[in-house]
């Protein structure tokens, strides 16, 4: 089959999209639409999976796993690589679709998105060929041989987020192909089409039938029915923590092999020291990037109160900076995800007014033209709220930030560990020792210190408390992925 960009890119709202299974585009018994957040309108229908059609998937992948799970790394090495070269050369095309149903800037999806995701796959890839096993001897007089052999698990559900749809799935996606696992996955069902575009590199690429399955659907209907099925060894989520907690729940019935990567509430604490001329536009970013809709993004300012009116006033108008609008052209920023989303992101601002806080910009986004029924939110900055506040609590996962005063070391971590969350945080200072120490103390999986999103595949990542369980990324991707054997042999 070739992966022709003027066919598969050229979406027909006419024309459902199918699922993948077992190698094959098929149809699904029931559709639904698409929206477009940008416009507020459908521009196309997806499948809306049953139980039946996930367990067709669950089916193929389960009896793709022996084939699959023996053959060598290199070989699978190769397809992944396959994939990622197929992705770069079409690298516009996903751009474009990833807009159109995220919601986010099309030049932000060709800088980030897709060149991540082509990342993804080679480096796990890649890394895969010196991922070894390791071997002892037992103490003189040496009696045995002792190695570990790290086994895939079998079949591997992976459930990705509307946020970074192709980026995050990759993410998932290459490690789990990479050990030798079959899959079975369910993209969102509000940013499904660049998924299905994938699996038409897949095909090229020469992936034998049953490794990579998908099936798009909703989390109730489709999401729960792949989660809970007997067949599925091993379960990977990103996605809300309230729909965490009912995988984990799930999951645990069954003792599956689970890693959740949930929300987050960022704290970014900024000292005294901190060069603001350098820090400002980094934490601008940190903020309201992609409308403020990624788990790692800063949410809670905390300012030393000897620069407090100093950094807010340069971080309103670096956030007056961002142009909202349509994610075509030239704008920045573009939609909230969905019309549930934007009411939800909307809700906390007019909460925010009602106890008293100060809005200093932001709140809704007037478009015109064909964007006028769009879902926009401008970069909104809130001042004098109390730290119990729900919006100081509560994960927005909008362009939305809080910004507190504080005076001691030991009053902003306090401050910075108060939440359920314990995703990631920044901290912003000119001295080594504050950097050091306040990291340290920190309940949260990464640390940025002045920096923020600078990301190495080789770290582990991954939440504490309600942000998640488990780790991934580099060497604990494969440690995940696969079951360690201990083989004693006698000499």
């Amino acid at each position: 089959m070739t992966f022709d960009e003027l066919t598969i890119f050229q979406i027909d709202p006419k024309e459902p999209l199918t699922n993948f299974i077992n190698g094959q585009f098929v149809a699904a018994k029931d559709v639904m639409d698409t929206i477009d957040p940008s416009t507020g309108e459908a521009w196309a229908q997806i499948p809306r999976s049953s139980p039946v059609e996930v367990s067709q998937a669950v089916k193929a992948a389960k009896a793709a796993f022996p084939a699959w799970s023996t053959t060598s790394a290199q070989y699978r090495s190769s397809l992944l690589l396959k994939v990622a070269e197929i992705v770069e050369k079409h690298l516009d095309g996903f751009a474009v679709l990833e807009s159109r149903d995220q919601g986010k800037p099309v030049a932000l999806a060709k800088r980030i998105d897709i060149p991540r995701c082509i990342h993804n796959f080679r480096f796990f890839a890649t890394a895969i060929l010196h991922h070894t096993s390791k071997s002892t001897h037992q103490d003189e007089p040496i009696r045995a041989v002792n190695y570990v052999k790290h086994d895939p698990i079998g079949v591997a559900a992976l459930i990705s987020p509307w946020n970074l749809p192709l980026y995050l799935l990759s993410f998932k996606l290459a490690p789990a192909l990479a050990t030798g696992n079959t899959v079975v996955f369910k993209p969102s069902e509000l940013t499904s089409v660049t998924s299905w575009v994938l699996m038409h590199a897949f095909v090229e690429a020469g992936f034998p039938p049953g490794v990579v399955n998908m099936v798009i659907g909703t989390g109730a209907e489709a999401g729960e029915s792949l989660v809970i099925h007997p067949d599925v060894d091993i379960v990977s989520f990103t996605g809300s923590t309230v729909v965490g907690k009912r995988i984990a729940a799930l999951c645990g019935s069954q003792n599956k092999k689970i890693s959740l990567e949930m929300g987050g509430k960022n704290a970014c604490i900024i000292y005294p020291s901190t060069d603001l001329e350098k820090a400002v536009p980094v934490i601008t970013t940190s903020s309201f990037i992609n409308q403020g809709e990624i788990c790692l993004c800063s949410s809670r300012i905390y300012v030393h109160e000897s620069i407090f009116d100093e950094f807010l006033s340069k971080f309103v108008e670096a956030a007056k900076k961002f142009t909202v609008g349509d994610p075509r052209g030239p704008s920045t920023l573009g939609a909230m995800n969905s019309e549930i989303h934007y009411n939800k992101v909307m809700g906390y601002i007019k909460l925010a007014e009602k106890e008293g806080g100060k809005i200093h910009c932001g709140g809704k986004a007037e478009i015109e033209g064909r964007c006028e029924k769009g879902y926009f939110i401008a970069p909104t900055i809130i001042t004098g709220l109390d730290e119990n506040s729900k919006c100081v609590q509560d994960e927005i996962f909008g362009p939305v930030v809080c910004v507190m005063p504080f005076s001691t070391r030991e009053e902003v971590i306090s401050k910075a560990n108060a939440t359920p969350y314990g995703l990631s945080a920044c901290v912003w200072s000119a001295i080594s020792e504050e950097l050091h120490n306040t990291a340290g103390q920190l309940r949260v999986g990464t640390v940025w210190c002045n920096t923020w999103l600078t990301r190495d595949l080789n770290m582990p990542f991954g939440g504490t408390k309600q942000s998640g369980i488990g780790r991934e990324g580099g060497e604990d991707s494969f440690h995940f992925f696969t079951e360690p054997k201990t083989i004693c042999i006698a000499l």
